[in-house]
């Protein structure tokens, strides 16, 4: 049966790859209508009748889907903004993936918050699920509050202040939180395209979405009486914060070590680890002993399977061979950007060293990639606009006191926990780091 309408706001490979494909491949939806900004890529798409194509890093080589029946649309324009709001209020699946859930408030009465509220309000459906697929744990809740903050814009009764929007003003709408472990990106390269023989994503756009083959698609559970989700391959969560840390603990914490070290060694992609014995030892006794022993020790009493000794060591072995999959071509460029946000207080390099100590260990191999981390930000003093007082031409130049001003600075002022021993590991990691990357 085809009795559900997807909306989706943003047209990137999470919601192109994953959202729209799964709607599309259980045939439940009547309608799957996308909200996209970038009119040459709109205009393509629907030139092509509604079908795009995605890209799929399997372990042995890439497929290509062709997805059909989507209409693009851009609800900055008059002729699509209608259509839009029309298919939004007879959603009952909506999906934002966005760069950020700051892009919630965007554009005052047209942004995304205002739309899904103008969509709600109308009262269309028997009942809605909103996927906030943006990388934030509490995606969800932020989206639930603007949505809220919105509904009373202009009424005398305000909207809740606790962090939380108030359930009765959405009797049947639920926002969903979700943990997205697929790996994906646009390839903008010709040389790479061709290379990879890979397809465009319509004909006359070029550009063109890669993901990998990867699909246990963490939600929260829909509690909405008698609702089901037309999209049915995902797993649902009752509780999905453990999960979302087990992600920027493990999975993201890993994959930045990697991408540090890995452009410090330079290395281009990131399937070049593989042969590195010393890197990936580290990378694994890093995922294992301090991601998984702090987990482990945090998570144990949910018996889930995940945070087991068996179960985690799964999943780390698992993300280790996917992360340098060469069909995926990742490189070490990608993995190791931002580093001023992913070397943030709470993020997932020392948000990952805190919580080992926390539970007791050491994490001397996440260290090496702390270090690995301020050294990819020194060379980029001038795109993350480092103070000149703290930059230096080489991190072997560091010294302890040097560092823990650096780190103030990363870290805004704010003391992390522990924020002494973190210093320490990472200016101890130095002699381990050298012999990794000499000069």
């Amino acid at each position: 049966m085809s009795d559900h309408t997807f909306a989706g706001f943003g047209f990137g490979p999470i919601q192109a790859g994953l959202f729209a494909k799964e709607a599309f491949e259980s045939g439940h939806f009547g309608r799957i209508v996308v909200a996209e900004i970038a009119q040459p890529l709109v205009e393509a798409v629907r030139a092509n009748g509604g079908t795009y194509f995605v890209n799929v890093a399997q372990a042995d080589g890439i497929e290509t889907l062709k997805i059909d029946n989507v209409e693009l649309l851009n609800p900055t324009r008059p002729e699509d903004g209608g259509v839009f709001r029309a298919a939004l209020a007879e959603a009952t699946e909506i999906v934002t993936s966005l760069p950020s859930v700051d892009f919630y408030h965007a554009g005052q009465d047209s942004s995304v918050a205002a739309l899904i509220a103008e969509a709600v309000s109308a009262g269309q459906t028997q009942a809605t699920i909103v996927y906030a697929a943006e990388n934030n744990n509490h995606a969800a809740e932020i989206l639930q509050q603007a949505v809220t903050q919105r509904l009373h814009v202009g009424r005398a009764s305000p909207p809740a202040t606790n962090g939380r929007a108030r359930t009765h003003d959405l009797p049947r709408v639920q926002f969903l939180n979700t943990v997205i472990g697929k790996m994906s990106r646009v390839v903008t390269d010709a040389h790479e395209i061709t290379e990879l023989n890979l397809t465009p994503i319509a004909p006359g756009i070029d550009r063109a979405f890669l993901v990998e083959a990867f699909n246990h698609i963490l939600v929260t559970k829909p509690t909405i009486p008698g609702f089901t989700p037309g999209i049915d391959v995902f797993v649902e969560k009752n509780d999905l914060l453990p999960f979302e840390e087990a992600k920027l603990y493990g999975h993201n914490a890993i994959h930045a070590l990697l991408g540090f070290v890995g452009t410090l060694k330079g290395y281009d992609k990131m399937t070049e680890l593989q042969s590195d014995d010393a890197l990936m030892r580290i990378a694994h006794d890093a995922f294992l002993a301090e991601s998984g022993g702090a987990l482990i020790a945090k998570y144990s009493t949910l018996n889930d399977d995940l945070f087991t000794e068996a179960g985690y060591r799964h999943f780390a072995e698992d993300l280790l061979e996917r992360m340098t999959n060469p069909y995926l071509a990742d490189t070490t460029a990608r993995a190791g950007r931002d580093a001023l946000r992913k070397l943030g207080a709470s993020d997932r390099i020392f948000g990952t060293m805190s919580l080992a100590l926390e539970y007791g260990m050491e994490p001397q191999n996440m260290a090496i990639g702390a270090l690995a981390g301020v050294a990819v930000l020194l060379a980029g003093g001038d795109e993350y606009a480092v103070p000149t007082d703290l930059r230096l031409a080489d991190w072997r130049n560091l010294d302890r006191d040097g560092l823990g001003r650096l780190l103030h600075w990363v870290w805004k002022g704010q003391a992390p926990p522990f924020e002494k021993e973190l210093v320490d590991l990472t200016f101890e990691a130095c002699q381990t780091l050298t012999k990794l990357a000499p000069r």
